[in-house]
């Protein structure tokens, strides 16, 4: 890649450490101890950002790494860009469209110079966008300058490793983590979901809140995506996106839908939507006798049923529409009469529970409203299915011994299960506090509350019989705990004096251990451990986040330590108990976000040794710097003692053996809440008698 092209690139101290492959902690220490470090170029006082190319040169004046991976330099020219990100990835993505879809045109318009290959471009462009997002699309309007060539030709060198779509992908990714604002993303499981539910013939598909176009992204087989958003930006993004995934025509509008619908017609297959939460100022001055509202004028506070029925009036008549609600629609007295309308004339079809941390905001289990636009004169059906999937999570996170990721699958499919029977039948087969087909009397009272929890049967819990397998595996794993229980702890004998101390930092700069900084992104489908992961004890639950990374997986014999945490009273000692040597059902997963991973040299350093020395509490009190609400580690500040190997495993045992003591604590006290819990509904449902 030409130098000039990259020249007017910044980036942060975290890009720096990044392109180093150090952590953020050793840019900081270059920036104090080495006074020709290049002084901030831009940015803030207390967020500077630095001249790519000076850095570059420095790094290799100091014998450090300097080449930068053609991803990052394609990164820091879309940050470059003097109109900002989002026109850089408007003109990389209309770029990549003709790469794929016209490759040996794209060799021959990119064989001259800069501004002859802008001005061959220019009609290209047009033609493509036309082809793809419709004629007359705002982004054919803006036609590549000479300036963004050079950035142009190095994302084109990327896709030719990458493809198009990935490379698209990964400059997206980035730019949504770096942004000054958090985007609206749906996660790609939910949106499977979803789609499914819309069912396998959806050729028409609408989603009026489109965000980032994760929701129309998930569906296969569609013909044409309609899309529209009231961000210029997102709607923008979200076409090339959708263009760059497949072979959909992809009609997409920048308005809000509620107050500009960009949409009106044809009527669609499905729509899948969404939509933002609790709102106030959706139009509900202005769109008082707007004719959407067939089954009643949603309140102020109901904005979520203007977009129910915004998604209703967009059906073809048999279409279903499957949108993401916050619990409270179920239930809020202001929504009771147009919740009672959909039912009696047969719109809403299913409302399902799905578990809490399915999708942000992570702490409450969001809802999903399945509806279908009526036929005239169709009998309604008698009956709309409830699910309520928190059951089914906590079974199977209990079954992968406490690893909430994989209870996705096992949702999603008694989800899809429970959908096909009563698509099928009309009804679906009762599962005690899973899923029942209510009839519609039962839910027209005074509330007519859809929450299916509500409508559900409890769980068999077993009754008694599951509560004394419970007892017996708790009395297995107390026995277990009582033999693992370290001895009476021992003085050291003699008067020998302390071994002299070295540091994680020295052993990493020995080539002793290898320090590796967790992100939790890279590509394929490895399992992500995450902070809570290390500090449970259990397996990895969290999704890979892509990237063009090739990520660093775990191996048996690395260590996880968590580098923040809370505040306490210990100094830190949350941390501390926080340490883990990796074992063969963790390996081969991904450090998350805030884990420093260590692989020490198994011929110098003793794995054990070296983690139960990192997780004395005096130790994180030396590394750690404190905040008002937080501490932050120091990994390469944690001290301990050089020991000849033998004397090493010799204590790297007892580390173990402390290690497996405390897992069978935490395994008794996970079985002790159940067979309390269980208890008290036993006793309460009469199940049990005292």
């Amino acid at each position: 890649m030409p130098e000039e092209s990259a020249a007017g690139a910044e980036v942060t101290a975290a890009e720096i450490a990044r392109l180093a492959g150090v952590g953020r902690a050793a840019v900081s220490n270059w920036r104090r101890r080495h006074a020709d470090f290049p002084k901030p170029a831009g940015g803030s006082e207390t967020s500077p950002s630095f001249a790519l190319a000076e850095v570059e040169d420095w790094l290799r004046a100091q014998g450090k790494p300097a080449e930068v991976p053609l991803r990052e330099r394609v990164w820091q020219q879309v940050c470059a860009h003097p109109g900002g990100a989002v026109p850089a990835l408007t003109e990389v993505g209309t770029a990549l469209l003709v790469v794929r879809d016209r490759p040996t045109d794209w060799l021959e318009l990119t064989a001259v110079s800069d501004e002859r290959t802008a001005a061959l471009l220019r009609p290209v462009f047009g033609q493509v966008l036309a082809a793809r997002l419709g004629p007359g699309h705002p982004l054919a309007a803006a036609p590549p300058r000479p300036a963004a060539v050079p950035l142009l030709r190095a994302a084109a060198a990327l896709a030719a490793g990458l493809g198009a779509r990935k490379t698209f992908e990964f400059l997206l990714a980035r730019h949504f983590d770096a942004g000054p604002r958090p985007y609206p993303r749906t996660p790609g499981g939910l949106a499977e979901l979803m789609a499914a539910l819309a069912g396998p013939g959806a050729r028409t598909v609408l989603d009026p809140a489109c965000g980032t176009g994760t929701l129309l992204r998930a569906v296969p087989g569609a013909t044409t995506l309609y899309a529209q958003d009231s961000s210029p930006e997102l709607a923008a993004l979200a076409a090339l996106r959708l263009a760059l995934h497949g072979s959909a025509q992809v009609r997409a509008a920048a308005a809000d839908s509620l107050r500009a619908d960009a949409h009106p017609r044809p009527a669609v297959d499905a729509v899948l939507c969404h939509p933002p939460f609790n709102e106030r100022d959706w139009g509900h001055e202005e769109l008082a006798y707007d004719p959407r509202w067939e089954y009643g004028f949603p309140a102020r506070t109901e904005s979520e049923l203007a977009w129910v029925q915004h998604a209703v009036a967009h059906l073809r008549e048999g279409g279903t529409a499957v949108l993401l609600m916050p619990p409270a629609v179920a239930a809020r007295r202001s929504g009771r009469r147009i919740r009672a309308d959909l039912l009696r004339r047969g719109a809403l079809r299913a409302v399902i529970a799905l578990p809490a941390g399915t999708a942000p905001p992570h702490g409450i289990p969001l809802h999903l409203w399945v509806l279908r636009r009526p036929a005239p004169h169709a009998a309604p059906p008698a009956g709309l299915l409830l699910v309520d999937t928190a059951a089914t999570a906590a079974s199977a996170t209990a079954a992968a011994e406490g690893r909430p990721r994989a209870a996705w699958p096992a949702v999603h499919g008694t989800v899809e299960a429970a959908w096909a029977a009563y698509e099928r039948t009309g009804t679906a087969e009762e599962v005690p506090g899973v899923s029942r087909v209510v009839p519609v009397i039962e839910l027209l009272d005074d509330d007519v509350d859809l929450t299916p929890a509500r409508h559900l049967p409890p769980a068999a819990g077993g009754g008694p019989a599951e509560l004394s397998a419970v007892r017996g595996r708790l009395d297995e794993i107390l026995a277990r705990a009582a033999r693992l229980a370290p001895p009476p702890a021992d003085p050291p004998a003699g008067d020998a004096g302390r071994p002299p101390l070295t540091t994680v930092g020295e052993l990493a700069r020995a080539g002793a251990l290898w320090l590796h900084t967790g992100t939790g992104g890279g590509t394929g489908t490895a399992p992500v451990l995450t902070v809570g992961d290390v500090c449970a004890g259990r397996g990895p639950s969290g999704a890979l986040a892509a990237t063009a990374d090739t990520p660093v997986l775990t191996a048996p014999g690395d260590i996880l330590v968590p580098v923040a945490g809370g505040a306490s009273g210990a100094g830190g000692a949350s941390g501390a108990r926080a340490v883990r040597v990796v074992d063969a059902d963790s390996a081969g997963a991904v450090p998350g976000r805030g884990l420093h991973l260590l692989r020490p040299d198994p011929g110098v350093l003793d794995p054990w040794f070296l983690a139960g020395f990192l997780r004395g509490t005096a130790n994180h009190r030396r590394a750690s710097s404190h905040a008002s609400t937080a501490t932050r580690l120091d990994v390469r500040r944690l001290r301990l003692p050089r020991l000849p190997l033998e004397r090493q495993r010799r204590y790297g045992d007892r580390f173990r053996a402390l290690a497996e003591f405390e897992d069978a604590l935490r395994q008794a006290g996970r079985l002790g809440e159940q067979l309390v819990q269980g208890l008290y509904d036993g006793l309460s449902d009469g199940t049990v008698t005292p």
